[in-house]
């Protein structure tokens, strides 16, 4: 099975997406990462060992703020 997670974080350049997707790429189980900058949208597809507070975790280390998040599947 794999978890889907959607997350709204600010990020205003391609320096933002590049730092979170840095840091997503590091934690194992993470499949799939799409951001779109124009939305401020991270959409990431993970294996289902990985929960959504590990991947919401690993973005704040990226410095950028979170401001909400959600389970798709």
């Amino acid at each position: 099975m794999v978890h889907e997670y959607e997350f709204d974080v600010a990020m205003s350049c391609s320096g933002c997406s590049n730092a979170v997707n840095r840091v997503l790429t590091k934690l194992d189980g993470v499949n799939d990462i799409k951001i779109t900058l124009d939305d401020q949208k991270v959409l990431v597809k993970t294996a289902d060992t990985v929960a959504y507070d590990t991947v919401l975790s690993q973005i704040k280390k990226s410095g950028k703020t979170v401001r909400s998040g959600t389970t798709i599947a």
